[in-house]
């Protein structure tokens, strides 16, 4: 079938319906909903024999719902109504919580039915559950509906509260009186709860010195106390704790309230830069923690206490398995830094196999845009952020005394999808998805890309990829060489899974040929061309690219760092998402060919009646 996919964002969620629905064979647009225009245009030009709207914050067109097949994928439950439904479900401690494919009608959210999936609700934030339980979900439940469709005999159920399945009702946009944290009162499992039902937004609106914040990535805390709830009593690599009437909470990220946006090009003018986006707890507060102590962390943290926690590591059966969980995947200079240190540790260690296991919502996306932003210069930071992950990259490319494996669970995308090809295995979830490139944001690309990506996947596969700025699932990232091995999509599953493989390489018979094999081949390639040249070539394209350059096409890159940190949306969907508007260039560009052949031709005298036979194959080309 022709399926558009008309979303607000291209977000992850989006990313996967793609990636899913193109895998079954059906041929694919997108159309973000910037406005009912766009939206009617992106149906008028492809013409689609089904639309499905994965991440809908608006409305979409009655002439468009009214005529087209349109299906809303709606993280809810049946019955479940309103634009805050997974914000309700963990404030109410709902253990179960589901996604429902509906029929657009006229009320928002209550058209028929055509699948429904549920999952647990486990103790996480919004959107650690969006990315993971809630997607699964919804891509199960899409593709029983496209199924469904498909046979042209399957009737949609009608919603009605009268059936027992139907648990759901029309709840209201959670405000932020809702989310009110009362310091002198809530535990602190309460004020975790209510940060995790409003991250990664709209955030929870709090007061810290007179001044109003948005709080971000709650943690729990199980030996930090404090006297004065609500008070900071530590900070940590970024984060506060902060004092609660029965122990402490993390807070790892803050956004200030009502900051006035800043056209692009005062950001070069020191006195005017506004931190009006998310950062880290400490950065937004700067001098106002220059009493707060630290509380320091081991390098190989390996507690089972509940604390904040970036970096930690694990070791089992001549295992070692290193975390790092940064807040969205973004890996800062001092990040980097300390990554790399953990690293070392681990190395040091008497294992035979170092497990990369990154985090649980993203293994990595690269250098920290959101840093880079909040720098005095942007430009300056950009090549430190580069170098400090080129650094961990180089750690992980020059390991002889291990083998070494990237699991991935979360997915990864620029400079984190180029990084997981430094480990000798690459191994993902079913469901992960990868962004192998860096377009959208006008960079090249660093982390040694031109030495790994083509080494697993060949140099035409790797242009491929870096230039068409799409995401890949498991399955065609396995099929050209990027991974190496699929895994379960049930986390515990997958950790299990893990652990087997890993134990596996370091008890295997061959481990010593294997581990002799893999010095030898780093040797010869190293004689080939140094890891240095690969590193100095891709660094001069990055150091063009962070002067401002327009090396990638016509992106700016600190414009695109600019709008993404912002969150300012696009005018338009980008071609390479917009399939019907390359189709519409095409069409124009073959009309325009044709024209001035006939133009040049004897065939049509120029005149009334030439212009006449022009404009008819122009209608029908367009036809």
């Amino acid at each position: 079938m022709r399926i558009l996919l008309i979303s607000s964002a291209y977000n992850g969620l989006c990313q996967r319906a793609h990636v899913e629905l193109e895998a079954l064979g059906h041929d694919i647009s997108i159309t973000l909903a910037l406005n009912p225009d766009a939206v009617r245009k992106g149906v008028a030009l492809f013409q689609p024999d089904l639309i499905i709207c994965p991440f809908l914050k608006e409305k979409i067109p009655k002439d468009v719902w009214s005529q087209h097949h349109c299906l809303i994928i709606h993280p809810g439950i049946k019955g479940d109504r309103g634009p805050s439904s997974l914000d309700w479900a963990i404030m109410n401690d709902e253990p179960e919580w589901g996604v429902t494919v509906l029929q657009a009608a006229e009320d928002m959210d209550a058209g028929d039915i055509w699948a429904s999936e549920t999952f647990t609700v486990r103790p996480a934030s919004k959107a650690g559950i969006y990315r993971s339980e809630l997607t699964e979900a919804a891509i199960k439940a899409m593709r029983l509906a496209v199924k469904r469709i498909e046979s042209g005999s399957h009737a949609p159920e009608a919603l009605d509260y009268s059936k027992p399945d139907v648990r759901g009702e029309l709840r209201p946009l959670m405000k932020q009186e809702q989310r009110r944290i009362d310091w002198a009162q809530d535990s602190a499992s309460t004020i975790i709860k209510k940060i995790n039902a409003a991250d990664s937004a709209p955030g929870v609106l709090d007061r810290i010195d007179d001044l109003e914040y948005y709080l971000y990535g709650a943690h729990a805390e199980s030996r930090l106390q404090g006297r004065q709830p609500g008070a900071i009593i530590a900070q940590r690599h970024g984060a506060i704790c902060r004092a609660a009437i029965d122990g402490a909470v993390w807070i790892s990220h803050l956004k200030r309230k009502n900051s006035v946006k800043q056209p692009f090009y005062q950001r070069f003018l020191p006195h005017a830069k506004h931190l009006d986006f998310k950062l880290p707890a400490a950065t937004i507060l700067g001098s106002t923690l220059k009493n707060t102590p630290e509380a320091p962390i081991a390098p190989l943290f390996n507690g089972s206490e509940a604390t904040f926690k970036e970096i930690w590591y694990e070791e089992k059966n001549q295992v070692g398995y290193l975390h790092f969980d940064f807040h969205n995947g973004a890996m800062s200079t001092l990040q980097c830094r300390r990554l790399i240190a953990s690293y070392r540790l681990a190395l040091a260690r008497p294992t035979k196999v170092l497990v990369l296991m990154g985090g649980r919502d993203f293994w990595s996306n690269g250098i920290h845009l959101n840093m880079i932003e909040a720098a005095e210069n942007p430009a300056g930071e950009s090549w430190r952020n580069i170098n400090a992950i080129d650094d961990f990259v180089y750690e992980i490319l020059t390991t002889e005394n291990k083998l070494t494996v990237s699991a991935v669970w979360g997915g990864c995308g620029a400079g984190g999808a180029m990084a997981i090809l430094a480990a000798d295995r690459v191994w993902a979830r079913a469901g992960a998805i990868f962004n192998p490139h860096y377009k959208t944001m006008g960079l090249y690309g660093s982390e040694y890309w031109t030495y790994s990506l083509p080494k697993r996947v060949g140099p035409v596969k790797a242009l491929e990829l870096t230039e068409t700025p799409l995401p890949i699932g498991t399955r065609k990232a396995k099929a050209i060489g990027y991974l190496d091995e699929i895994l379960s999509d049930q986390h515990e599953d997958y950790l299990q899974q893990v652990k087997q493989m890993a134990e596996a390489l370091a008890t295997a018979p061959h481990y010593p040929r294997q581990l002799e094999e893999k010095r030898k081949l780093r040797q010869k390639d190293e004689r080939i061309k140094p890891l240095a040249a690969y590193r100095a070539a891709e660094l001069r394209k990055m150091k063009s690219n962070f002067s401002g350059k327009f090396d990638c096409g016509e992106i700016n890159y600190h414009q695109a760092r600019h709008n993404f940190v912002h969150k300012i949306r696009p005018k338009e969907t980008a071609d390479y998402l917009a399939k019907h508007m390359r189709l519409d260039a095409a069409k124009t560009q073959r009309t325009a060919a044709i024209l001035g052949l006939l133009r040049r031709s004897s065939i049509f005298q120029i005149g009334p009646e030439g212009d006449d036979k022009i404009d008819e194959l122009r209608l029908k080309d367009r036809r």
